[in-house]
């Protein structure tokens, strides 16, 4: 191979030629080999190099080292950035480094954002080219506030990602961005409604854009007593994903036992899903909610409002704290529970587990959702030493998402449930 040559890589949109700028057409004029995807070549008939076109990238390797080894000047374009999943890399396996010099377009994403008119700063991508879906489930349980989607129009395109954005029960909880042919001058962006069709006519040189929006509030009376879609929830921003899923929900609210009426306490609420969940099942019930994140008071209640319930208090701040009689010995501000769920408590989980069986009452239950079988270890024997029946159950679950023309099961995370219940004997606290 000629050290001396060079291949120049020239990025296109979907414009082709007319949109290079004039130093890239100056080295398309003045190659002696040039290669091209084929949708490019009924735009170089007046180029007086030696054409060459596919569809096929691997193909098109032998034709440039050949060139490149007769020293001749040699010319590929490509696809928007050449280094962002296009032919770069197979590129740099394949030819020395020094050898190429790539003149990248504006990427696909760049101009979908440009297009929207949003900044792109916090959004993450995702490609399906010839990919499962499950990653992009696995994503949108994560919540993203932008993710650029690159289709695969060969496994059903845009539809697909459609597909899976509802089977992850968040389709309330996104605006769904089409993007077409970015760059040409017969572009198409638009939204889609929920419940609109695709184009017969859509191009397959398209992405979807999804951007996180609130949920349009909904009648409660249209709404399920309980498993409501996680797309439905109002969101803490900082941290969208953190929430129970739906599926852990329902196992979660069999577990309380809920009675007639009691004190629930929801501990470390989060966005408030399973305690308000638990209103509507049983209204009679004094719900307590607590979360320490800030602005947590205000957002249950807001979550609380649109599934139309009403919970007897929603507290910020450290449960324990709250929970257990302060230094002073002064009277904590949630009267006894029948009910408890611990969802938080971190590090302090096992002092607030002591300090909830000292105030559980008779026939009372707690329900501990974990993650670790390390704080399983750590909790099942708090329940054990203060006479509560215990009970360990592991759940998961899967989440159908599309596979080209059928359906594949996309897991959730595994939870462990630790569950204690007290004897309609038995008084709060601990057995001398």
């Amino acid at each position: 191979m000629n050290d001396d040559a060079r291949l120049d890589v020239i990025g296109t949109d979907a414009g082709g030629l007319e949109s290079l700028s004039a130093q890239s057409l100056g080295l398309v004029h003045r190659a002696q080999l040039l290669a091209a995807p084929s949708r490019l070549l009924s735009g170089l008939g007046s180029c007086q190099a030696e054409l060459h076109s596919s569809d096929r990238p691997d193909q098109l390797i032998p034709l440039l080292r050949a060139s490149l080894a007769a020293g001749r000047a040699t010319v590929l374009l490509a696809s928007g950035d050449p280094l962002w999943f296009g032919i770069g890399r197979l590129l740099l396996q394949q030819i020395p480094s020094q050898q190429l010099r790539f003149h990248p377009a504006p990427s696909s994403l760049q101009l979908a954002f440009a297009r929207i008119g949003r900044p792109w700063q916090d959004a993450s991508w995702i490609s399906l080219h010839g990919r499962e879906p499950e990653p992009l489930a696995r994503r949108l349980q994560q919540r993203p506030a932008a993710l650029a989607v690159l289709t695969d129009p060969g496994r059903g395109g845009a539809e697909e990602v459609r597909r899976i954005l509802r089977a992850s029960g968040l389709e309330k909880a996104y605006a769904v961005w089409l993007c077409e042919r970015l760059g040409h001058p017969a572009e198409r962006v638009w939204r889609l409604g929920a419940e609109a069709g695709l184009p017969a006519d859509l191009d397959p040189l398209h992405l979807v854009v999804l951007i996180a929006e609130t949920p349009a509030p909904q009648d409660p009376a249209a709404l399920p007593l309980f498993g409501i879609d996680d797309g439905l929830w109002l969101q803490h921003p900082d941290r969208p994903g953190l929430m129970t899923k739906r599926e852990v929900r329902v196992q979660l609210l069999a577990d309380l036992e809920l009675p007639s009426d009691g004190v629930l306490w929801d501990l470390g609420a989060g966005v408030g899903s399973i305690g308000l969940e638990a209103l509507r099942l049983r209204p009679n019930l004094g719900l307590w909610a607590v979360e320490r994140r800030a602005g947590s008071a205000a957002l249950i209640a807001a979550n609380a409002q649109r599934l139309g319930v009403h919970p007897a208090g929603v507290l910020e701040g450290e449960a324990l704290e709250l929970v257990g009689a302060g230094a002073d010995g002064a009277t904590p501000p949630l009267p006894d529970p029948d009910r408890v769920l611990i969802g938080g408590g971190g590090q302090q989980r096992a002092p607030l587990l002591q300090a909830v069986l000292e105030r559980l009452q008779p026939a009372g239950v707690v329900v501990v959702p974990l993650a670790t079988v390390e704080a399983l270890a750590e909790l099942r024997p708090l329940l054990e030493r203060a006479g509560l029946e215990v009970q360990v159950s592991q759940h998961q679950a899967w989440r159908g998402a599309a596979l080209a023309g059928g359906t594949r099961l996309s897991p959730l995370n595994p939870v462990l449930v630790l569950k204690g219940r007290r004897s309609s004997g038995s008084a709060p606290g601990f057995p001398a």
